[in-house]
């Protein structure tokens, strides 16, 4: 019958011309569950570049093609046999049309991603799919239960969205060796459930849920030093999104900014817009349209962007704070390269790869970097009249038209980024900071002395970390 499944393996068993279609048509396939059940649908390439005979591999997963395609492939052999001057599978076109072997690290080129990496870059495609399936239920599983114990839903939280990142990572070093078209088919499935996950995630998310102290040790149950702090910022990063909102939504503090705006933070602005007066810096100039809450179409994109900022790093980029061996061109690299990635390789929302591209950016400071200054400098030599005339933007648009100096999720990432960084307990060069004293050093260096990191946005963020210390404590937050 034609809407009949045919298994794979049977077809390809008919002989070499079909797997040479195959591979040439990049077709559709029905990846089945034997224990589970669940179907899924896979291009025959995605897992091909992984396992070249992976029709043959003993596991949990069947592959079908469907009854019309295995029709329309059984005429094309047909065909092709009975015109035998036509065989693409012996001609070098049907090799370069099928994907490159992707590359794998070895565990040593990738120790900063955990001894965890090593199996989930071993596993074919459409296991990491199920890896990231399994994490989505056990949080569906929580969403749906109502006794919300901290410390299971802190354990899920992390467990999954360390397993997310490093799916990610491991898709997209094979992924870069495919054409972009390809790359995007071949990530498609892992981008999909990323985002689901993500999704799940920010539901259970709360600005109180995480202990510091439990937090750091189920993070350290990974032991590499990227993956944890890729993890940590994620999670911090949701919950300082749900503050944001909630602060922002009910307690008037938009107000209160506004009536200390003239004291407390119209010089660090100005210096940023010097060519604005100073009577004309208000709340609406730093944030462009006003400071609001953060949209639900918004929200989860930025989550994923939080979750993948670091996905371009490598190994041998460790989080440097002026001591140790530094070379700057390789920690530059980073955003560049996982920009590069996200942008051309997946079909993730643009938000989230602009977050990859630009959380680094410190406001054009130059200990700054990031993938668009070189965009901004030639924009300003076309353009010499343009002025950015606004701090920060919560839409894409006005950032790449250069309106505005800077993207919010960005800016929020960079503080969460910059903290995480010096309260690391695995930093190498320095000991691990206290949380006031990390505050305290940030205000100092990334605020008085060097306007990086946005004022507003840290003073919003110093609230968030004391009112989470005293309520690990078990004290009512005390007003800051």
């Amino acid at each position: 019958m034609a809407d009949a499944l045919v298994s794979l393996q049977t077809a390809i068993a008919g002989g070499e011309e079909y797997l040479s279609i195959l591979i040439t048509e990049d077709a559709s396939l029905t990846c089945v569950n034997r224990s589970a059940g669940k179907k899924r649908p896979m291009r025959f390439n995605a897992l091909y570049a992984n396992n070249n005979r992976f029709w043959l591999q003993k596991g949990e997963w069947e592959f079908f093609l469907s009854g019309e395609d295995f029709a329309a492939l059984r005429s094309r052999v047909d065909a092709l046999r009975a015109a035998p001057d036509a065989k693409p599978w012996e001609t070098p076109q049907a090799a370069a049309s099928s994907p490159q072997e992707p590359a794998h690290q070895t565990p040593d080129a990738e120790a900063g991603f955990g001894t965890e990496y090593a199996a989930i870059s071993a596993m074919p495609p459409v296991e990491r799919l199920a890896h990231l399936d399994r994490g989505a239920d056990r949080l569906a599983l929580l969403i749906a239960g109502k006794e919300r114990k901290k410390n299971i839903i802190t354990e899920a939280l992390v467990d999954t969205a360390r397993d997310a990142a490093l799916v990610n990572h491991a898709t997209l070093l094979e992924a870069i060796y495919l054409a972009d078209d390809e790359a995007k088919k071949y990530t498609q499935a892992v981008v999909d459930s990323t985002q689901a996950l993500v999704a799940s995630s920010t539901r259970l998310v709360s600005p109180a849920i995480f202990n510091d102290e439990l937090m750091h040790t189920l993070v350290a149950k990974s032991n590499g030093t990227v993956i944890q702090h890729m993890t940590r910022v994620f999670l911090n990063g949701l919950a300082f999104l749900a503050y944001y909102n909630e602060l922002v939504s009910s307690s008037g503090i938009i107000n209160k900014f506004r009536i200390s705006f003239d004291r407390e933070y119209r010089d660090f602005y100005h210096a940023l817009l010097p060519h604005v007066g100073k009577e004309a810096l208000n709340m609406e100039r730093v944030f462009l349209g006003g400071m609001r809450a953060i949209p639900e179409e918004n929200y989860f994109s930025w989550a994923t962007g939080f979750l993948i900022h670091d996905i371009g790093k490598a190994a041998a980029v460790e989080y440097h704070e002026g001591e140790g061996p530094y070379n700057r061109d390789i920690v530059v690299e980073h955003v560049k390269v996982g920009y590069s990635k996200v942008m051309h390789k997946t079909n993730y929302p643009k938000e989230a790869a602009l977050i990859t591209g630009y959380h680094h950016e410190y406001y054009g400071d130059p200990s700054g970097y990031g993938y668009f200054r070189s965009y901004l400098d030639h924009y300003k030599k076309v353009n010499s009249a343009a002025r950015q005339n606004y701090c920060i933007a919560y839409d894409i648009k006005p950032v790449l038209d250069f309106e505005v100096k800077a993207y919010f999720p960005a800016k929020m990432l960079e503080i969460i980024d910059v903290y995480d960084s010096v309260t690391d307990p695995n930093r190498k060069y320095r000991k691990a900071m206290q949380p006031e004293a990390a505050l305290a050093m940030m205000r100092d260096e990334f605020i008085i002395k060097h306007p990086k990191i946005d004022f507003i946005l840290f003073d919003i963020f110093t609230r968030f970390i004391r009112e989470r210390i005293v309520a690990a404590k078990g004290k009512s937050p005390r007003s800051i």
